[in-house]
């Protein structure tokens, strides 16, 4: 009975898992950008639930969407304004900008929300849903249920609207992209705000279920870049996979060898990926 608890406690993550790691993915699949500043705008997103909820009592599964809005502009300006200067240069420029600018945002974070850690106590607390002699907190159920929502809206998105082929005709072909009419410079800074909304929203969702703290941030970082390499690149069901598998990798490590290396583990189940299957489980060819 207790391997089924830990198996719905990680199953009850996996839709917030694939929320933080899509827009990583979208990042890096469309921009080729390994984009460092990923993990500081999901703990951004994490502080403005955290603030619409104290000063306005905005629930943090309602106000996620809005979060993300606010991120995407964000990450527009970013893109428009820094990012696009990179674009086309050795990876090594385009990691080193999307450090620095991670150092930058998790320095003003700690300047102004500091190193403290907060969390969001919802009022009345959601409690607990008894499923027999198994439960799970109703508010991570939640959080995977909203995750899995936005993840699914941008799998319709990139699928079934016009935004979405030009982002696929850029990713696969920037210069027939280009002549055949697509904006390449709008939609690369469109991609990346998707991304940082992808962000901001699963960051709100977290602010209701973990404590937040700029120091946090590396944690998602890695937690996006794991995930990202188990579903593989190019695919929004391997995002969700990843996701699911993540967690339920990290719950049965905890039970196993404690919750300070349950990242561990799934750091090492990342080598073995990268030696055997590189290309993720659901991984798209060209997309590397």
């Amino acid at each position: 009975m207790i391997y089924l608890q830990v198996l719905l406690s990680g199953l009850a993550l996996g839709g917030l898992y694939a929320c933080i790691a899509a827009g990583f993915s979208l990042i890096w699949g469309v921009l080729n950008i390994v984009n460092i500043l990923h993990g500081s705008l999901i703990i951004l997103g994490a502080y403005l639930a955290y603030f619409a909820h104290q000063l306005y009592g905005i629930n943090p599964f309602v106000f996620a969407p809005f979060g993300g809005l606010l991120l995407f502009v964000l990450g527009y300006v970013l893109q428009r304004t820094l990012i696009r200067r990179v674009m086309g240069e050795a990876v090594l420029m385009t990691l080193t900008l999307t450090f620095g600018l991670n150092l930058l945002l998790d320095n003003l974070m700690l300047k102004f929300f500091l190193a403290d850690f907060r969390k969001i106590t919802l009022d009345p607390p959601l409690g607990i849903l008894e499923l027999g002699s198994l439960g799970v907190p109703v508010d991570r159920l939640l959080a995977t249920g909203v995750g899995l929502l936005i993840v699914g809206g941008l799998w319709l998105l990139l699928r079934t609207t016009q935004f979405g082929r030009a982002i696929v005709a850029v990713r696969m072909d920037r210069q027939t992209a280009a002549l055949m009419g697509v904006r390449v410079d709008h939609t690369y800074a469109l991609a990346f705000g998707l991304g940082a909304f992808m962000a901001g929203a699963s960051g709100a969702l977290l602010a209701a279920i973990f404590p937040i703290s700029p120091v946090a941030s590396g944690v998602y970082l890695g937690k996006a870049f794991v995930i990202c390499v188990l579903g593989g690149l190019g695919s929004v069901p391997g995002v969700v996979l990843g996701g699911f598998a993540l967690g339920i990798i990290e719950s049965f490590g905890t039970l196993a060898f404690g919750p300070e290396h349950a990242l561990t583990l799934s750091f090492l189940l990342l080598i073995g990926l990268l030696m055997f299957r590189p290309s993720g489980l659901l991984g798209r060819r060209g997309f590397q």
